[in-house]
């Protein structure tokens, strides 16, 4: 509640679109004693109440067919389908006949062309387009390392969907030998600059009061008092790419 408060304050400072993103299951955990949530109705009864406190849009991960109608009842907004699950027709044919809006993230081992695919995919099973994101969230380089690929952006972008840049999943270092990834986000800001700078739609951003206190992800995320800073950072490389294309299209 207290992440939500503040990122609801500074979106709205900031005359920002805000989706409050938290995952009520976290299934893909490396070790077996990893953190995995507080029990699936506890999970979405707190994303329930994020929602109807603070009057903001809410989006989480499922996993199975069947979770794709329990979060619709919940009356989650996006139904998000996890990177290492995005070609699972199973599951997309079941996001998509909830009505909801569905973003899906690239997997990491996919070219940004293949997720036509994937839009194909929800487009036969009913869902309406404007009701479809994709999410770029950096692909595989080696063992243990992600690089985020720029043209991957405008590329996906050409499917007439929105596009979304997940900053901190793209500067993980998995597959460590703890059994628990790793992170760089000292890089954070560039990737985010970089994402709006070739025209991203949004952004997705991990964040934590205390990132070396959070259950899981904390090596990757931004500290929560450094959304500020993010924003405005953003925002500047935004308004440049607006009138760089304001120029293109006059000329």
């Amino acid at each position: 509640m207290n992440i939500a408060e503040t990122l609801c304050r500074l979106t709205a400072e900031y005359n920002m679109q805000y989706v409050f993103k938290a995952s009520y299951r976290k299934e893909n955990r490396t070790r077996y004693n990893s953190f995995t949530g507080i029990g699936d109705r506890n999970g979405l009864e707190v994303l329930q109440s994020v929602k109807k406190h603070f009057n903001t849009l809410v989006t989480t991960d499922i996993h199975t067919p069947d979770e794709a109608q329990v979060a619709s009842d919940y009356g989650i907004d996006i139904l998000q389908i996890p990177a290492f699950l995005c070609r699972q027709t199973s599951l997309l044919k079941a996001a998509a006949q909830t009505g909801r809006a569905v973003n899906v993230k690239k997997g990491q081992f996919l070219a940004p062309e293949q997720m036509g695919f994937v839009v194909e995919k929800l487009l036969e099973f009913g869902a309406a387009k404007e009701k479809i994101l994709l999410t770029e969230r950096g692909t595989q380089f080696g063992y243990k390392d992600l690089i985020f690929d720029v043209r991957g952006i405008p590329t996906m972008r050409k499917l007439d969907v929105p596009v979304v840049m997940d900053v901190t999943h793209s500067v993980q270092v998995p597959n460590q030998e703890r059994g628990i990834a790793g992170g760089r986000p000292d890089m954070i800001f560039t990737l985010a600059a970089a994402a709006v700078a070739v025209g991203v739609d949004g952004l997705f951003v991990e964040t934590h009061p205390n990132p070396a206190e959070a259950l899981s992800d904390g090596s990757n995320m931004l500290s929560l008092d450094r959304m500020e800073s993010l924003l405005r950072h953003i925002l500047a490389f935004h308004s440049t790419y607006l009138d760089l294309n304001k120029e293109k299209n006059n000329t």
